[in-house]
């Protein structure tokens, strides 16, 4: 698939800004709403958000270090990758979202999580991917590849990009239904 490179960097740009906007939002919420859970192996609203953190710690220094060490001149297309762009269509919530496995590593069920700190390291890894977005504007989104968190595979910086944010976008849609 091809994408315009402004118009896909435009509509994940609005995904980060109303995760940002969402985030805010909770604030004002008691932190025991934030803790609720449907049973006891399901996520509360502050896990489903821990869990972005925990990924954002790997991918948004992924990205940076990926496009502060290529000079590959920008395009204006980005062509999707075969398995990047399922990886990241997978991701987008839907009527009937299926359940998938997380790493242990990057679950945090049973986590003693506080509101300040969930919700202001989140605010803070999203206004960085922000950060990150402004400047993959000026880089090869399909030629430079970055690591993902499954080991020997690789993604375009687009596919990367879009993983991640439809990721965000649905686990804030999970967290939103415990509301």
């Amino acid at each position: 698939m091809v994408f315009n490179v402004d118009e896909l960097l435009t509509e994940l740009k609005k995904y980060t800004n109303n995760h940002i906007e969402f985030a805010h939002f909770l604030e004002s919420k008691p932190e025991i709403e934030l803790q609720k859970k449907v049973n006891d192996t399901s996520w509360s609203i502050l896990e489903c958000l821990e869990h972005l953190n925990l990924y954002a710690e790997f991918y948004n220094r992924e990205i940076k270090q990926r496009i502060q060490s290529s000079n590959l001149p920008s395009v204006d297309s980005f062509k999707s990758g075969f398995l990047g762009n399922k990886f990241a269509l997978d991701m987008l919530p839907s009527e009937k979202m299926k359940t998938m496995k997380t790493f242990k590593s990057k679950n945090p069920i049973h986590s003693k999580l506080k509101k300040i700190n969930v919700l202001s390291n989140f605010i803070k890894n999203q206004k960085e991917l922000l950060v990150l977005l402004e400047l993959v504007k000026d880089k090869n989104l399909t030629k430079i590849k970055t690591s993902i968190t499954l080991p020997l595979l690789k993604f375009r910086l687009g596919d990367t990009l879009h993983f991640v944010i439809y990721h965000n976008e649905r686990h804030v849609v999970q967290a939103k239904k415990l509301m």
